[in-house]
């Protein structure tokens, strides 16, 4: 699978230099494309296995999966911002705003945003307008205030709460914050082919909660230089999170059984599944 992943982020990377090639020299195109590099490229290849189970081929899911990975990198230029998570490093580099300035980061932020909804909706993407319409219309709706922007804010107001977030609370913050932008991934492919998604909604809705708990684990557990961020930050803010309230070995646990879930949520594809059961796997294994 880390094979087929570093193929995936060559081939993404290339992609979006191509679309970001146009936009000049310029401090926001600068920080733009400075923004949507390196990273693991889990949400573009839950696009591109996903859209290979369903015979879509690389040259049209790489338009979507490049979408994702626009999105999620406006995410992290945002969170990272000093009135959000106010972090200094992103992948083993100044963020945007420490690179730049503020009011860069916000503009690039929102200028990845819109190139999203762009790359979602190209026509050298899904073959059908009606799914390149249903591209854009679920990926506003993962990104948007009933998602990921919903789970962003209640993770800030749980900062101040009285008292701290119950697991009940956390999964469902998780669900939006990280969940949302891994289910519209992992069924991207199956809405360019006109397919079910069902299956691979509920592998994703087991994957993006396996994520989110290998992300807390590696806050506990991992060091700066290796996650390329900064770690021991929820604990020192005293903040709830999977580790903190199930302890390292039960959130483990519980992340392993949640992966078996996703693979078996797609054991209707049979063996054509496999790459994705190997991402899965893949999630938690995973030190940054």
């Amino acid at each position: 699978m880390e094979d087929r992943l570093a193929g995936l982020r060559t081939s993404v990377e290339a992609h979006l230099a191509d679309v970001l090639a146009p936009f000049g020299e310029g401090p926001v195109a600068l920080a733009m494309r400075y923004a949507v590099r390196g990273g693991k490229r889990v949400r573009a290849a839950l696009v591109m296995e996903g859209a290979r189970l369903h015979g879509v081929s690389d040259a049209r899911s790489i338009w979507p999966a490049c979408a994702i990975e626009a999105m999620h990198a406006y995410s992290l230029v945002h969170d990272d911002l000093p009135c959000m998570d106010d972090d200094d490093l992103r992948r083993g580099q100044p963020t945007v705003h420490v690179k730049w300035d503020e009011a860069t980061a916000v503009l690039t932020g929102d200028a990845l945003q819109s190139l999203a909804f762009e790359l979602a909706a190209h026509p050298d993407g899904a073959e059908t307008a009606e799914a390149r319409a249903d591209l854009a219309l679920t990926l506003a709706r993962a990104a948007g205030g009933q998602g990921m922007v919903l789970g962003q804010a209640l993770d800030i107001a749980a900062e101040t709460a009285a008292a701290p977030l119950t697991l009940e609370d956390i999964t469902a913050l998780q669900a939006g914050k990280t969940g949302a932008l891994i289910g519209w991934a992992a069924t991207a492919g199956p809405r360019m082919a006109g397919a079910d998604t069902g299956p691979l909604e509920r592998y994703a809705a087991a994957l993006g909660l396996a994520f989110q708990i290998q992300d807390d684990v590696i806050d506990v557990t991992g060091d700066a230089s290796a996650a390329g961020k900064a770690v021991g930050k929820d604990e020192a803010a005293g903040k709830a999170t999977f580790v903190s309230l199930l302890g390292l070995d039960a959130a483990r646990a519980r992340a392993a059984a949640l992966v078996e879930e996703a693979c078996e949520a797609i054991s209707c594809h049979g063996q054509e599944a496999e790459r994705l059961r190997q991402l899965a796997r893949f999630v938690i294994s995973r030190q940054t």
